[in-house]
Protein backbone atom coordinates (compact mmCIF):
# COMPACT_ATOMS: atom_id res chain seq x y z
CA UNK A 1 0.00 0.00 0.00
CA UNK A 2 1.48 3.25 -0.89
CA UNK A 3 -0.35 5.81 1.36
CA UNK A 4 1.78 8.72 1.58
CA UNK A 5 1.91 11.66 3.73
CA UNK A 6 3.11 15.35 3.88
CA UNK A 7 3.14 17.90 6.57
CA UNK A 8 -0.10 19.37 4.82
CA UNK A 9 -2.51 15.70 4.82
CA UNK A 10 -3.14 14.30 8.10
CA UNK A 11 -2.12 10.27 8.72
CA UNK A 12 -3.61 7.82 7.07
CA UNK A 13 -6.53 6.49 8.64
CA UNK A 14 -7.10 2.48 9.28
CA UNK A 15 -10.63 3.76 6.61
CA UNK A 16 -7.93 4.71 4.75
CA UNK A 17 -6.08 1.64 4.60
CA UNK A 18 -9.54 -0.75 3.75
CA UNK A 19 -10.23 1.51 1.01
CA UNK A 20 -7.04 1.61 -0.49
CA UNK A 21 -7.05 -2.29 0.26
CA UNK A 22 -10.45 -2.08 -1.71
CA UNK A 23 -9.04 -0.78 -4.72
CA UNK A 24 -6.50 -3.62 -5.03
CA UNK A 25 -9.35 -5.70 -4.55
CA UNK A 26 -11.45 -4.38 -7.36
CA UNK A 27 -8.63 -4.25 -9.42
CA UNK A 28 -8.65 -8.04 -10.06
CA UNK A 29 -12.22 -8.32 -9.66
CA UNK A 30 -14.47 -10.61 -11.64
CA UNK A 31 -18.14 -10.36 -11.53
CA UNK A 32 -19.12 -13.90 -9.87
CA UNK A 33 -22.78 -13.65 -12.06
CA UNK A 34 -24.70 -14.67 -8.62
CA UNK A 35 -27.78 -13.06 -7.90
CA UNK A 36 -28.94 -12.06 -3.96
CA UNK A 37 -30.41 -15.56 -2.97
CA UNK A 38 -27.86 -17.72 -1.08
CA UNK A 39 -26.48 -21.18 -2.45
CA UNK A 40 -27.40 -22.79 0.76
CA UNK A 41 -30.13 -21.32 1.66
CA UNK A 42 -29.25 -20.71 5.63
CA UNK A 43 -28.95 -17.21 7.43
CA UNK A 44 -26.08 -17.03 10.00
CA UNK A 45 -26.27 -14.99 13.01
CA UNK A 46 -23.26 -14.37 14.76
CA UNK A 47 -21.65 -12.31 16.89
CA UNK A 48 -19.67 -9.15 15.42
CA UNK A 49 -16.48 -9.96 17.78
CA UNK A 50 -13.09 -10.19 14.91
CA UNK A 51 -12.09 -13.41 16.02
CA UNK A 52 -14.61 -15.46 14.38
CA UNK A 53 -14.24 -16.08 10.56
CA UNK A 54 -17.72 -17.10 9.91
CA UNK A 55 -16.79 -17.90 6.26
CA UNK A 56 -13.86 -20.24 7.58
CA UNK A 57 -15.11 -21.41 10.07
CA UNK A 58 -18.01 -23.27 8.91
CA UNK A 59 -16.62 -23.99 5.26
CA UNK A 60 -18.78 -21.35 3.30
CA UNK A 61 -18.22 -19.86 0.13
CA UNK A 62 -18.83 -16.30 -1.40
CA UNK A 63 -22.63 -16.78 -2.20
CA UNK A 64 -23.69 -19.99 0.05
CA UNK A 65 -25.28 -17.73 2.92
CA UNK A 66 -26.65 -14.55 4.52
CA UNK A 67 -24.73 -13.21 7.38
CA UNK A 68 -26.37 -11.06 9.99
CA UNK A 69 -24.02 -9.89 12.50
CA UNK A 70 -24.27 -7.79 15.95
CA UNK A 71 -22.62 -7.82 19.71
CA UNK A 72 -23.43 -11.30 21.04
CA UNK A 73 -25.28 -12.82 17.80
CA UNK A 74 -28.28 -11.92 20.03
CA UNK A 75 -32.16 -12.30 17.63
CA UNK A 76 -33.01 -8.67 17.93
CA UNK A 77 -36.10 -7.05 16.97
CA UNK A 78 -33.38 -5.81 13.90
CA UNK A 79 -32.16 -9.00 13.16
CA UNK A 80 -35.76 -10.58 12.85
CA UNK A 81 -36.25 -7.69 10.21
CA UNK A 82 -33.29 -9.08 8.38
CA UNK A 83 -34.23 -12.97 8.41
CA UNK A 84 -37.64 -11.98 7.60
CA UNK A 85 -36.56 -10.47 4.25
CA UNK A 86 -34.02 -13.23 4.05
CA UNK A 87 -36.60 -15.57 4.12
CA UNK A 88 -39.59 -13.91 2.29
CA UNK A 89 -37.47 -11.92 -0.48
CA UNK A 90 -34.44 -13.90 -0.88
CA UNK A 91 -35.16 -17.87 0.27
CA UNK A 92 -33.63 -19.01 2.45
CA UNK A 93 -34.67 -21.60 4.76
CA UNK A 94 -32.38 -22.59 7.47
CA UNK A 95 -31.37 -20.24 10.20
CA UNK A 96 -28.06 -21.18 12.21
CA UNK A 97 -27.24 -18.84 15.40
CA UNK A 98 -23.57 -18.77 16.81
CA UNK A 99 -22.56 -17.04 20.10
CA UNK A 100 -19.03 -17.42 21.67
CA UNK A 101 -16.60 -18.52 24.51
CA UNK A 102 -15.01 -15.58 25.82
CA UNK A 103 -18.19 -12.79 24.74
CA UNK A 104 -17.69 -9.35 25.34
CA UNK A 105 -21.40 -9.41 25.98
CA UNK A 106 -20.79 -11.48 29.24
CA UNK A 107 -18.70 -8.42 30.91
CA UNK A 108 -20.81 -5.74 30.18
CA UNK A 109 -24.60 -5.04 31.83
CA UNK A 110 -27.82 -3.68 31.25
CA UNK A 111 -26.83 -0.62 33.59
CA UNK A 112 -24.67 0.18 30.28
CA UNK A 113 -27.85 1.79 29.20
CA UNK A 114 -27.95 3.84 32.36
CA UNK A 115 -24.56 4.97 31.68
CA UNK A 116 -24.71 6.23 28.20
CA UNK A 117 -28.20 7.75 29.08
CA UNK A 118 -25.74 10.02 32.17
CA UNK A 119 -22.81 10.64 29.21
CA UNK A 120 -25.12 11.52 26.87
CA UNK A 121 -28.08 13.11 27.98
CA UNK A 122 -30.45 10.45 26.53
CA UNK A 123 -31.03 7.08 26.71
CA UNK A 124 -31.04 4.53 24.10
CA UNK A 125 -34.16 3.00 22.79
CA UNK A 126 -32.83 -0.32 22.63
CA UNK A 127 -31.74 -3.21 25.12
CA UNK A 128 -27.97 -4.12 25.76
CA UNK A 129 -29.12 -7.88 26.02
CA UNK A 130 -25.69 -8.55 27.88
CA UNK A 131 -25.47 -12.23 29.30
CA UNK A 132 -23.37 -14.28 31.63
CA UNK A 133 -24.54 -17.26 30.08
CA UNK A 134 -24.11 -17.87 26.41
CA UNK A 135 -25.69 -21.60 26.18
CA UNK A 136 -29.37 -20.03 27.90
CA UNK A 137 -29.07 -16.30 25.41
CA UNK A 138 -28.42 -19.40 22.76
CA UNK A 139 -31.65 -20.85 23.84
CA UNK A 140 -33.50 -17.20 24.45
CA UNK A 141 -32.50 -16.43 20.77
CA UNK A 142 -33.21 -19.77 19.07
CA UNK A 143 -36.78 -19.38 20.92
CA UNK A 144 -37.17 -15.68 19.65
CA UNK A 145 -37.20 -17.10 16.27
CA UNK A 146 -38.56 -19.90 16.15
CA UNK A 147 -41.63 -17.90 17.61
CA UNK A 148 -41.85 -15.18 15.34
CA UNK A 149 -44.75 -14.53 13.47
CA UNK A 150 -42.73 -12.78 10.84
CA UNK A 151 -40.44 -16.02 9.82
CA UNK A 152 -41.86 -18.22 7.30
CA UNK A 153 -39.39 -21.24 8.37
CA UNK A 154 -38.61 -21.84 12.02
CA UNK A 155 -38.45 -25.75 11.97
CA UNK A 156 -34.65 -25.88 11.25
CA UNK A 157 -33.62 -22.89 13.71
CA UNK A 158 -30.51 -24.24 15.21
CA UNK A 159 -28.26 -22.74 18.02
CA UNK A 160 -24.31 -23.26 18.88
CA UNK A 161 -21.33 -21.67 20.89
CA UNK A 162 -17.92 -21.25 18.91
CA UNK A 163 -14.97 -21.62 21.24
CA UNK A 164 -12.66 -19.01 20.26
CA UNK A 165 -9.23 -21.05 21.56
CA UNK A 166 -10.42 -24.54 19.83
CA UNK A 167 -12.19 -23.44 17.00
CA UNK A 168 -14.79 -25.88 17.56
CA UNK A 169 -18.80 -25.63 17.67
CA UNK A 170 -20.89 -26.93 20.24
CA UNK A 171 -24.56 -27.09 19.85
CA UNK A 172 -26.82 -26.09 22.07
CA UNK A 173 -29.83 -28.08 22.40
CA UNK A 174 -33.15 -26.38 23.39
CA UNK A 175 -35.07 -26.17 26.70
CA UNK A 176 -36.90 -29.11 27.18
Amino acid sequence: MSMSTSAHSPAPTVTDRLVEANADYAADFKDPGMDAKPVLQVAVVACMDARLDLHKALGLSLGDCHTIRNAGGVVTDDVIRSLAISQRALGTRSIVLIHHTGCGMESITEDFRQELEHEVGQRPSWAVEAYTDADQDVRQSMQRARTSPFLKHTDDVRGFVFDVTTGKLREVLPAS
